[in-house]
């Protein structure tokens, strides 16, 4: 197993994983599976496993590489509502599994194309039923401005690494979303100026 995939995790991720713990308290079922998309090294999935014990969590992770540092700490953890970790990218025709009581990507949206966050969507609304929620978590602008300095030093970070990458703003995720059937139900203003959204899948 190797040892060192705590060493990979960012600090913000144990700065905020508790934060993210409580707004997903009051988003997500109260059983039922959840698909994690782009889990990183799994310190987020750990801490969510361990917070809602009635829940299964399903990770996954695009990544060998990280995967594999992700799978070591899930078999570390033996938690019996966390599982194994699947290999997807959100740019796959189909998802790894065949529905979920709620999604979740934690800081995936902004370091991805803009294809990526579409792709996110129309797996949601494929593995997701009426009401279920889809959660994100990231930097977003607010009606094209960004909601601080840092952020938009950030962005220019982000571009500068891949042009397609970048802090996208809310009002087009949004948009986006809706049409993906998708309604917007909560947004809660979270530390280091980021945000955590809630959409539901809506009722045809």
């Amino acid at each position: 197993m190797p040892a060192d995939f705590a060493s990979r995790d960012h600090p913000a991720a144990e700065r905020n994983k508790q934060p993210i713990a409580e707004v997903l308290a009051g988003a997500l079922p109260p059983k039922g599976l959840v698909f994690e998309v782009a889990s990183g090294t799994g310190p987020h999935a750990l801490h969510f496993a361990r917070t809602f014990p009635a829940l299964d969590w399903q990770p996954s992770e695009s990544d060998a590489e990280v995967r594999a540092l992700l799978a070591a700490r899930v078999a570390s953890a033996a938690l019996a509502n966390l599982r194994a970790p699947l290999a997807f990218d959100v740019h796959e025709p189909n998802a790894p599994l065949a529905r979920a009581d709620a999604v979740v990507c934690i800081n995936m949206i902004h370091i991805a194309p803009w294809s990526a966050c579409d792709a996110l969507l129309r797996h949601a609304r494929t593995l997701l039923a009426a009401g279920a929620p889809l959660v994100l978590y990231g930097p977003f602008k607010r009606d094209g401005l960004h909601t601080a300095p840092s952020n938009a030093e950030f962005d220019r970070s982000l571009r500068a690494r891949n042009a397609a990458w970048g802090v996208r703003d809310l009002a087009d995720v949004d948009g986006l979303a809706r049409g993906h059937g998708f309604e917007l139900t909560l947004t809660v203003a979270m530390p280091a100026t980021n945000l955590s959204v809630v959409w539901r899948r809506k009722r045809q």
